[in-house]
């Protein structure tokens, strides 16, 4: 079967294109299958899923979608992500989980908006809505918001002058454990799998206690294969998985113009997911 991509963002977190855009983009890449793993949020599951399925009637390979989520978590003063792949999104506990930490964001958000207005900047909720109405507002949004209205150069600057730890307008978000990540993913028949470790810049040993924490908790996988590891990172993350026995995952980790090196699918041009895959979560159904 071929290509697949099980770590993809949309318009409702942070990446650049519709979930309904993302299934045609798959499509004309070759990708037999993708999880949609917005940042705290499924809400983008159904455009995605409804796409698939009216593609399937006119074309002969047709894109499956795994509804899928990036939840964010804090471990040792330290965000981590564990993504949640082949998730009921309209389990109603799971829908009221998110809807708490979707509370608690949107009370940040308020308040860096508020950062920011007394920075001088013409910005409030109502304006951010209004230029991501269907997105789950993170930070990127708002560096996104100055970049556009050209109070800065980049995104890169937004993060290095206001956005950033230690900076004016940062604010701390909620804390949400790992092990409250991997329970949220679960209560909806998810599969909990931890995102990209290299990225977390732990030493060997205490990644290796990272995993095995997170083992107990439920975690079921390692994203192994990524879009920006080196061939030696992709090997220790294989042989991270196989010492705890989880199985392993790949994706892009793509966003669109947000990330524009990394591509659907291809990641910075090496990346291959293989269909295989797919048999380590048992219990996936693709629609």
């Amino acid at each position: 079967m071929g290509r697949i991509d099980l770590h993809v963002h949309s318009t409702h977190s942070d990446g650049t294109f519709r979930p309904s855009e993302l299934v045609d983009l798959a499509y004309e890449a070759g990708i037999s299958a993708f999880a949609l793993t917005d940042h705290d949020t499924v809400s983008g599951v159904d455009e995605a899923l409804e796409a698939a399925k009216r593609l399937a009637k006119d074309r002969a390979n047709p894109v499956r979608v795994i509804p899928g989520i990036e939840v964010s978590a804090v471990y040792g003063g330290q965000e981590i992500h564990i993504l949640g792949l082949n998730v009921d999104h309209k389990n109603a506990g799971f829908l009221e989980t998110l809807k708490g930490y979707e509370m608690a964001r949107d009370e940040r958000n308020e308040k860096m908006a508020v950062l920011l207005a007394a920075q001088g900047f013409d910005i409030s909720m109502e304006k951010m809505r209004e230029a991501f109405p269907e997105s789950v507002l993170t930070r990127a949004h708002f560096a996104r918001y100055l970049k556009d209205h050209s109070w800065v150069a980049s995104m890169a600057e937004a993060f290095d002058r206001y956005l950033g730890v230690g900076c004016p307008c940062y604010l701390p978000k909620r804390e949400i454990t790992p092990k409250e990540a991997i329970w949220c993913i679960r209560l909806a028949g998810g599969h909990p799998v931890l995102a990209h470790p290299p990225q977390y810049k732990l030493e060997k040993e205490e990644l290796e206690a990272l995993v095995r924490s997170l083992k107990a908790w439920g975690l079921e996988g390692i994203e192994a294969i990524y879009s920006t590891y080196s061939q030696g990172q992709e090997r220790s993350m294989r042989d991270l998985a196989k010492k705890f026995h989880l199985f392993i995952t790949g994706g892009s980790d793509f966003h669109g113009s947000n990330k524009p090196s990394i591509h659907l699918g291809t990641g910075l041009g090496t990346l291959f997911v293989p269909w295989e895959l797919l048999n380590n979560i048992q219990s996936m159904v693709l629609t």
